[in-house]
């Protein structure tokens, strides 16, 4: 039932963007040059077509468990007329997703919602990170982010400290998607983040400590017509150091563009350049849900940097067609190399079912 409410609740949405008619609205490109400013830089783009903010950590029980935990917050603005006079018109959408992922359990936990901003319903606030949807929220004040999430099978309230300065991806913020520099997105990222707070599952709740990535990412002109998906991964290295790393992929699975940032622990940063980022995938694993085969191990070379990928466990597959209308493969994952562990982060797999499309 709850399901089914969900595909009204969604139709509803669409049917709203549908009936609206006139002038498709204009979006900002993304072009080189312009500096971002923090914090204003951390709230909403609103003339841009997509932005999403974006969790991702591994936390432990007071027992020492380990878990991951992911928490995204997207805003669209979609192809309606401006000027449509209805209050009901979706001239932004909110979405979210959360899932925790759990080694004792067969498959990670999901959970994913969708609004208009209208109404109280959900907000994308300009000037600061205060992202809200229902009673999901991340917001910022000073050193400290938290977010809250409340699912039907599991809930979390963290809060997540700076440890470090922003890291900002690309030339300045400016962050290439494809051959051509229209393909871009503006892109930082906060590694390092020290998390605390609670979760609850089956009803009971737990403190848990950790650590966390926020990756804040907006758009008008994301994958360029030749692109099906991405491989992305950040990770917070065991030395205090951390690595973004990405490649876009086209249809035949081959590298479109690649990029990434590593920073050393004293705070140096180096841009990658496509050249300087491999992926190589190792082990797959077939969706018994989707039938869609990912790959869930990898090597993956940053400059002369190099390491294997092992995913906390294999079903982290999130389908999110209700909302945004992909299925994606997001999982804790842990860097090895051979002397050891080298870190722990997140890999985030697109486009192996469907091309993903970003609308």
């Amino acid at each position: 039932m709850r399901r089914g409410i969900r595909v009204l609740a969604l139709a509803s949405v669409l049917a709203a963007v549908g009936v609206a008619s006139g002038a498709v609205p204009s979006y900002p490109d993304v072009v080189p040059g312009n500096a971002l400013n923090f914090p204003a830089d951390e709230g909403a783009h609103p003339p841009f077509r997509t932005e999403w903010w974006y969790v991702t950590g591994w936390l432990k029980t007071a027992a020492g468990a380990p878990l991951g935990f992911q928490v995204t917050f997207f805003r669209t603005r979609p192809d309606v007329d401006a000027a449509n006079p209805s209050a009901f018109a979706a001239r932004e959408l909110v979405i979210a997703h959360a899932a925790l992922s759990d080694p004792a359990a067969p498959r990670a936990k999901h959970a994913e919602r969708i609004a208009r901003a209208v109404f109280g319903l959900a907000r994308a606030a300009v000037g600061r990170t205060d992202v809200t949807l229902g009673d999901w929220q991340l917001v910022s004040s000073g050193a400290l982010f938290a977010t809250r999430v409340k699912a039907d099978d599991f809930a979390f309230e963290l809060t997540l400290r700076r440890r470090g300065p922003v890291l900002l991806n690309g030339q300045g913020g400016f962050s290439r998607k494809g051959p051509a520099e229209t393909s871009a997105s503006w892109y930082y990222s906060i590694p390092g983040l020290a998390v605390t707070g609670a979760l609850t599952r089956n009803g009971r709740p737990e403190p848990v400590t950790g650590e966390a990535w926020l990756d804040h990412e907006w758009s008008s002109a994301y994958l360029d017509p030749e692109s099906v998906g991405w491989d992305w991964l950040g990770l917070n290295l065991d030395d205090g150091g951390a690595l973004m790393a990405f490649r876009i992929r086209d249809a035949k699975g081959q590298a479109r563009w690649a990029g990434g940032s590593l920073r050393s622990p004293d705070g140096r940063v180096l841009i990658l350049e496509p050249g300087e980022v491999d992926f190589v995938a190792g082990r797959t694993w077939r969706s018994p849900h989707t039938g869609i085969r990912w790959p869930v191990e990898w090597r993956v070379r940053a400059r002369s940097l190099e390491f294997g990928l092992r995913p906390l466990l294999d079903d982290q597959e999130s389908d999110s067609r209700l909302t945004t209308g992909a299925v994606y493969w997001e999982g804790a994952v842990t860097a090895m190399g051979p002397a050891g562990r080298l870190g722990r982060g997140y890999l985030e797999l697109t486009g192996y079912g469907e091309p993903l499309k970003l609308r």
